[in-house]
């Protein structure tokens, strides 16, 4: 059985009323994962989607997909901040929809070798493409400075003891160096001193800055949110499900701006600034968030907060200001 079989996808009922995949459209599955927002596009519709993915094992797990759908499935190997290089290649520069899935796949966290999970024993990896250049949770661990190590835990992760876990981090690393999730993991909980009253490990908002930090992913959100507004067409969707506040928030932000809902700053003068015309309409006026029966059923759904926006006849920003 395909991983892609195997994979839940997140709010997919919500994702496919909004997208409303035709016959003939172009949509891209941004964060391919386990190929379930892919599979519900193309059963959907006849339609032809591109699934991106930075990790490399992912599109190998989805070849069984592709092979079922019979050319209707393009798998690319890449980040969804660079989409529209990606598909240049393939001749297309303007599509219907595009989905975006962000976090960690299951299958990410479920595999130890990836070194994503606290509660598995492995190399204290994290990154999304292995084969990628950029440092291991490991290296940043070992090398960076305690301030450094603080600063990345109370941005990315919201952690309240940055500090003093940061410190545990480097007395730790002057014994021997932190090489595995577990060795980590246990170090980190001995200076959070207790479980949260949520009864979330003391771990998880550590391993989530790391994993943040490792893989620059609010970074790639932002550059992906240009790439979003660049190659929709008119009336092409976005959508966008995110499962903590440091990815919500810049997608919140720039569906806000882009719409024409940004509030203005109180610090300039009336009428100082005029944004460029609204490039997205919102389809969502607040984030939808599953409901009780998907929970049960799918207990990754719980956080997740999903958002959407149809793309108007406007130029891109970008462009009307170099212009």
């Amino acid at each position: 059985m395909s991983a892609a079989a195997n994979h839940v996808p997140v709010m997919k009922d919500a994702m496919l009323s909004l997208v409303a995949p035709r016959d003939g459209g172009i949509y891209v599955d941004g964060t391919f994962g386990g190929g379930g927002y892919s599979r519900a596009l193309l059963e959907a519709a006849s339609c032809v989607v591109y699934g991106i993915d930075r990790d490399a094992a992912a599109l190998g797990a989805g070849g069984a997909l592709a092979t079922r759908f019979d050319g209707r499935l393009i798998l690319l190997h890449g980040r969804f901040a660079e989409m529209a290089s990606l598909l240049a290649p393939h001749g297309v520069n303007a599509v219907d929809g595009i989905v975006l899935d962000l976090g960690l796949s299951s299958r990410q966290l479920d595999d130890a070798a990836r070194g994503f999970s606290f509660r598995l024993d492995g190399p204290l990896d994290m990154r999304m493409d292995r084969d990628g250049p950029g440092p291991t949770a490991a290296d940043l661990v070992n090398s960076g400075t305690e301030a450094e190590l603080a600063a990345t835990i109370a941005s990315f992760g919201e952690e309240r003891r940055a500090r003093a876990i940061a410190r545990a981090i480097v007395a730790a690393r002057a014994e021997t160096p932190i090489t595995r999730t577990g060795q980590l993991a246990e170090i980190v909980r001995r200076a959070a001193a207790r479980r949260t009253h949520s009864g979330i490990d003391p771990a998880t908002r550590t391993f989530q800055a790391l994993r943040i930090r490792v893989n620059d992913e609010v970074g790639e959100i932002e550059r992906g949110l240009s790439q979003i507004e660049r190659l929709l067409r008119p009336g092409g969707r976005a959508i966008v499900v995110s499962f903590h506040s440091l990815e919500d928030r810049p997608v919140k932000r720039f569906f806000r701006e882009r719409s024409g809902q940004r509030q203005p700053n109180r610090h300039e003068p009336h009428g100082a600034t005029k944004s460029p015309d609204p490039t997205f309409r919102l389809l969502t006026r607040r984030a939808r968030k599953p409901d009780a029966t998907e929970v049960s059923a799918n207990p990754r759904a719980r956080s997740a907060r999903l958002r959407a926006a149809e793309r108007t006849a406007a130029p891109p920003w970008h462009e009307r200001l170099v212009a």
